[in-house]
């Protein structure tokens, strides 16, 4: 795999991420700053550390389930193993520009 293939994938790793939302916030994962880690290895193994919101949140489930399932489907992705983090612990400054502006928050 080239370094431009393996780019490509990451690339679309992130667009991935940024295609899926939370539940209670209107903002993707990516932009509130979820996601903490991507590692992909060429070989097609990606593994991702993110976090919640808070803790105790009812759609963990839902969320990892999804960013599993999504992330699996880019080609050149064979394995996901997504890694719930809680240090360090979320909070709003983790968000993006981009999600501060769709807050308001800007």
């Amino acid at each position: 795999m080239t370094q431009e293939e393996i780019l490509k994938v990451e690339q679309n790793i992130v667009l991935t991420l940024k295609n899926i939302y939370d539940p209670e916030i209107p903002v993707n994962i990516y932009d509130l700053g979820l996601v903490y880690k991507i590692d992909y290895d060429p070989s097609g193994d990606v593994t991702i550390e993110m976090t919640l919101t808070a803790p105790n949140c009812p759609m963990a489930d839902m969320l990892v389930g999804e960013v599993n399932t999504q992330v699996a489907k880019i080609d050149g992705v064979k394995n996901v193993n997504v890694i719930l983090v809680f240090e360090p612990e979320w909070n709003y400054s983790m968000l993006s520009d981009e999600a501060k502006l769709e807050l308001n928050m800007l």
